[in-house]
């Protein structure tokens, strides 16, 4: 198995088995359709194979996701099960996984529960944190949110209409792998820990290559939470940094030992490097009909980010949605799409919204802004972050 050719016995004495044996650029083009899954059992097959396998891992190097929405009475989440099957077949290898789901059916005694109804079915995962951290690779960063409405793009295509959860169950697992250039960072912060220090570790300050900060706060309507967010997004508001988010129910996947029960705190994501771009507008309160929606999404086309290796991003608060548009669903998500037709969109409906009308390309930062004025309710909050 380690020497330079395959076995006769699995290629056979014909000239394909010659070809694939021996020449590279025809091995390695066939790699290109293999999930990435797979490449690891074929590397070990010889190392031809096994450095093609390596060269198509390296090209591997940008980003997917997978959702799924619907009912799973009785079972668990509709994202596990769904990620179940879709991870066998995604070509690349995860290194950081932002996932976020609705509360429904997504808690331990949720899942208890459901285990308690189905005791003959030993396969259905007690606790769903610990089946994620088992579905994704051990090395890899998962952060992992609860909201009370998710967005999302059906997974593997870009151009599918992105839907608007307001309620059901819905999820979805953004995955990066390992980019060139790139650099992302998770992190978590309570009151405990909120520190200059660890700031700069986490990359949120003293960091010249920072362009994206996704960040998420919970339960900061609590005595102290206004100044904890405050000392947070102080330093960020004043750096030529897009910072986009919102409040969400509850954390997972984080590591939470320092927090006391109840305790407010933030987590989040940094992204560093100079190909990263990105832009956000603000989608104000008295916006409420497609038409304003409409016109205030098409702001984002004046950032002129590239649509190639570009996620769209929509925090929206849960006062919004079909109460604001007249009992029309879908309406920002629509429009986002009738504007960007090969950008997917992820997100969620929150407690409340961070973010601003703002661009960051190279040096240049469309608006500036303090703590306060990113702060928002009743509001949506879209954004588009291109990876290079």
């Amino acid at each position: 198995m380690e020497g330079d050719t395959a076995p006769l016995n699995i290629l056979g004495e014909s000239k394909a088995g010659y070809v694939l044996s021996n020449v590279a650029e025809v091995v390695e083009r066939i790699l290109t359709f293999v999930p990435t899954k797979n490449l690891f059992r074929i590397a070990s097959v010889c190392r031809l194979w096994r450095n093609c396998a390596r060269r198509v891992l390296r090209t591997r190097q940008r980003f997917t996701w997978l959702s799924a929405s619907g009912s799973s009475i009785y079972e668990e989440h509709v994202l596990l099960k769904s990620m179940t099957q879709d991870l066998e077949n995604i070509c690349l290898l995860p290194q950081t996984a932002l996932v976020m789901v609705n509360h429904e059916n997504f808690s331990e005694s949720v899942s208890n529960r459901h285990r308690k109804a189905r005791r003959c079915e030993e396969e259905v995962e007690s606790d769903p944190v610990k089946k994620l951290k088992r579905l994704l690779p051990s090395s890899c960063d998962i952060l992992g949110i609860v909201t009370p409405g998710i967005v999302v793009t059906p997974s593997g295509s870009p151009n599918s209409p992105p839907q608007e959860h307001e309620e059901g169950e819905a999820g979805f697992s953004l995955l990066f792998s390992a980019m060139d250039g790139i650099t992302i960072r998770p992190f978590h912060f309570c009151k405990k820990t909120l520190s200059e220090m660890a700031m700069e570790e986490a990359g949120l300050i003293n960091n010249p290559d920072l362009k994206v900060v996704l960040l998420f706060d919970y339960d900061t309507y609590k005595s102290g939470g206004g100044r904890f967010l405050n000392k947070l997004l102080e330093p960020l508001s004043q750096s030529n940094v897009l910072i986009v988010g919102g409040q969400v129910e509850d954390v997972f996947s984080i590591n939470t030992s320092c927090c006391s029960p109840g305790s407010f705190g933030a987590v989040g994501l940094t992204f560093s490097g100079s190909k990263i771009q990105g832009a956000s507008v603000l989608i104000e309160q008295d916006i409420n009909s497609p038409k304003a929606a409409e016109a205030t999404i098409q702001r984002l086309k004046a950032a002129n980010i590239p649509e190639k290796n570009t996620m769209g991003f929509m925090f929206a608060c849960v006062g919004r949605g079909h109460n604001i548009y007249n009992d029309q669903r879908n309406v920002e998500a629509d429009a986002f799409r009738k504007i960007f037709s090969n950008i997917p969109l992820l997100g969620f409906f929150g407690n409340g919204e961070i973010g601003c009308d703002r661009i960051v390309k190279e040096n240049y930062t469309l608006s500036e802004t303090d703590a306060d004025g990113l702060q928002h309710s009743f509001t949506t909050v879209m954004s588009l972050v291109h990876f290079g």
